[in-house]
């Protein structure tokens, strides 16, 4: 059945290759509309059955009747169109890195170049040293994208960022302790913290290149593609590709603004810049010859009037008009979080897991933490933590942290017993039908979080959102099929729907739960006053305060 991904990517595929053809206005348009579909939190076969389409941000009566031939049939009659009027060759090298379509319909009308062997044949034979536009360092960017397609024929299929998460972190990690290096960040889909990742970009500088591969020889890498003075590419074993870059500090913010993405907001921004007369690339941004900025990205984005934009708002979704008229209000941040809601322990915890647990709070200036003490498990048969932890959770009452007790109910709204201890609150789990509800305040503890979603992301999202309006409850974002994501994160922010944001208390060192989760928050454009589990960054100053003239 066709997808939400699969129509968004068909319509901006339909934009490229409007622009290899020349159009003017009609690619922004399809682009607009993808941009629409892969925010959507509802089926596209479900808005149209209601003759909703119009509804969609940038879905006018065109688009709109190009989506129900879609949903129909499957396939596009416009986009086979478009495909059989640009040269296949045309095409890949519009997918190049830093290349994009403008530039593969240069190469084809200027030049009479179809494809990426012309395009090395023509570089080989200097036919792009006269060329404007194309000096020696743009001419060996585009050498360097030829090499990494021929390397790595066919790319992997995007990863969840869950899984990607602890790859990319003990890869930078090893770059930070074994090479000669100032920095080195990861850019990409994975910095704006998408939901998926289609590879790594990871950013150095270095005086000594050849010292940084080197420290990048990890158990994890499964084949080295190619290696160039200043990049290298990989492929780890799980398929996953990895391009290393190291480049000079003076550019280092301009090469991540530009590989962070995404696409759209770069292509704003170059917009921008030439409208000012202004040239912004991964090497910095330049009036002429001159160069205006580049060593950090406050650099670029101030040179083009604007305030630096969050990497995780960086989808071309209204945040450059924003930033032209000062700063963005500040996202929700790792230290505004003043405790966690939901934190689980092993049924047969003892005392001392409880005190590992509570420790980690300390250490991390949490003030709460939520511990669930009762719930069910996947066939629906109740727990309850083991005696010993339970009694050292009651008796800690309202000591540093506060321990707050809380159980899980069942979709349909049943509480777990709880001889033993009395709950503060309930954890709502969510069914795959609105149906589902949270507890009944008059028989259990009030909810207070909604997780646990079932159902797929568009049952379950519907599901856990009208629980949490009823009980006027905090949803809870982060990765996996049990929480909200950031789309559905950013419908519940803007319909009044507060976020919970777990903090991965008392998960291993390498856990992607609680940066993800942030992640996720901070996308869907949640402030700290949108975090349940939040504070502003003074009450935390002023908690710390207390607790040290405490002691």
């Amino acid at each position: 059945m066709p997808s939400n991904a699969e129509a968004a990517e068909i319509f901006r595929n339909i934009g490229d290759l409007l622009d290899v053809l020349g159009e003017r206005f009609k690619p922004e348009a399809y682009r607009r509309a993808a941009r629409s579909i892969d925010s959507l939190t509802e089926d596209l076969g479900r808005i149209a059955a209601r003759d909703e389409l119009d509804t969609i941000p940038g879905v006018g009566e065109a688009i709109a009747e190009k989506i129900r031939e879609y949903l129909a049939t499957g396939h596009l009659a416009y986009y086979d169109r478009l495909k059989k009027e640009v040269p296949p060759g045309v095409a890949e090298i519009m997918r190049l890195p830093g290349l994009g379509p403008k530039t593969a319909r240069r190469f084809w009308v200027e030049l009479g170049i179809e494809g990426p062997a012309e395009l090395e044949a023509a570089i080989a034979a200097g036919r792009l040293d006269s060329v404007k536009g194309f000096g020696p360092r743009k001419i060996e960017l585009i050498r360097d994208a030829l090499a990494a397609a021929r390397a790595t024929p066919g790319r992997s299929a995007r990863l969840p960022i869950e899984t990607a998460y602890p790859l990319a972190e003990r890869i930078v990690r090893a770059l930070r302790e074994r090479s000669a290096r100032d920095r080195a960040e990861i850019a990409g889909s994975f910095r704006r913290r998408r939901e998926t990742v289609g590879d790594l970009d990871i950013l150095v500088t270095s005086d000594e290149s050849e010292k940084v591969f080197d420290a990048f020889s990890l158990p994890e890498i499964g084949e080295v593609k190619m290696r160039g003075p200043t990049k290298e590419t990989c492929v780890l074993t799980n398929g996953l590709q990895v391009d290393l870059r190291v480049v000079e500090p003076k550019e280092f913010g301009a090469a991540l603004l530009y590989f962070t993405g995404s696409k759209d907001h770069n292509v704003h921004l170059r917009t921008i810049a030439k409208d000012r007369g202004l040239k912004i690339n991964e090497y910095g941004i330049f009036r002429g010859d001159e160069r205006l900025g580049g060593a950090t990205e406050e650099e670029v984005y101030a040179a083009l009037g604007l305030a630096w934009v969050p990497p995780e708002l960086r989808e071309n979704r209204g945040e450059v008009e924003a930033a032209a008229k000062g700063p963005l209000p500040p996202l929700v941040d790792a230290p505004d979080l003043r405790g966690d809601l939901h934190v689980h322990l092993p049924p047969s915890a003892g005392t001392a897991e409880v005190d590992r647990l509570l420790a980690d709070a300390r250490r991390r200036d949490l003030a709460y933490v939520g511990v669930v003490i009762a719930g069910f498990d996947a066939e629906g048969h109740p727990w309850t933590l083991g005696s010993p932890a339970l009694r050292r959770i009651v008796a800690l009452g309202d000591g540093n942290p506060r321990v707050l007790p809380c159980v899980e109910t069942t979709p349909e709204g049943k509480v777990p017993l709880t001889p033993g201890g009395t709950p503060e609150y309930a954890i709502a789990r969510a069914g795959p039908s609105e149906e589902s509800r949270g507890s009944d305040g008059a028989k259990g503890p009030p909810v207070r979080v909604v997780a646990h979603l079932s159902g797929d992301g568009d049952a379950g999202g519907r599901a856990g959102l009208a629980i949490a309006r009823a009980a006027k409850a905090a949803i809870e974002v982060g990765p996996g099929t049990e929480r909200f994501d950031s789309n559905w994160a950013r419908v519940a922010r803007e319909s009044g729907t507060a976020l919970s944001v777990p903090t991965g208390l008392g998960a291993p060192p390498d856990d992607p739960l609680g940066p993800i989760a942030l992640g996720f928050a901070r996308r869907s454009g949640a402030g700290a006053a949108d975090v349940v589990n939040a504070g502003s960054p003074s009450a935390r100053e002023a908690r710390k305060r207390r607790s040290t003239s405490s002691r």
